[in-house]
């Protein structure tokens, strides 16, 4: 190789970094892909929040859609989502479990009652161990899982009107007609 070609190739490799961190200015961050979505959702078996002596599993929701909502009390951006999720419930229109995820049974549950409570029916993961087998880093993260069980969408950071509205009501509605 000669002396112009060996110059030729630093030149090129910063080329390459200058490409990829380029595009990197148009990722929205928020958008992370699961590697879970278009699997089975995690099956667990956990606690209930108002009822700790039984459990509740993901295969009490086959047949069904249904959303799981990771949340905590310490959480600040589940402060932001949560009115938004209450209304969600009121519309009747999917079933919303929560997990609670690494939080004190009597937080969760002076906070749901502050609050309202949004959800049918509320898990404890006290331990953390269900959020990690979902891929959760940091709640809140919401799960859309179809009829059969698998995880169709999830969205990362709180859910807001506009994701509702764009995303995940129309989501819930074309799976439910499925």
């Amino acid at each position: 190789m000669n002396r112009g070609m060996r110059a030729l190739i630093p030149l090129a490799i910063f080329l390459v970094v200058v490409g990829f961190l380029f595009k990197g200015l148009f990722l929205n961050p928020k958008e992370v892909p699961s590697p879970l979505v278009g699997k089975p959702a995690p099956q667990f078996s956990l606690p209930r929040l108002d009822n700790p002596e039984t459990v509740f599993s993901p295969k009490e929701m086959l047949g069904q859609v249904w959303m799981l909502n990771a949340w905590a009390s310490w959480c600040p951006s589940c402060v932001e989502e949560h009115p938004i999720l209450v209304s969600l419930a009121k519309t009747g229109l999917v079933p919303l479990i929560g997990l609670d995820y690494k939080d004190t049974q009597l937080e969760a549950q002076q906070w749901l009652e502050k609050g309202g409570n949004p959800y049918a029916v509320t898990v404890m993961d006290a331990d953390g161990r269900v959020g990690i087998d979902y891929g959760v880093y940091g709640v809140p993260e919401t799960y859309v899982i179809d009829k059969a069980g698998v995880i169709v969408y999830k969205q990362i950071g709180p859910v807001t009107v506009e994701a509702l509205r764009d995303t995940i009501i129309p989501l819930v509605k074309k799976l439910q007609s499925q």
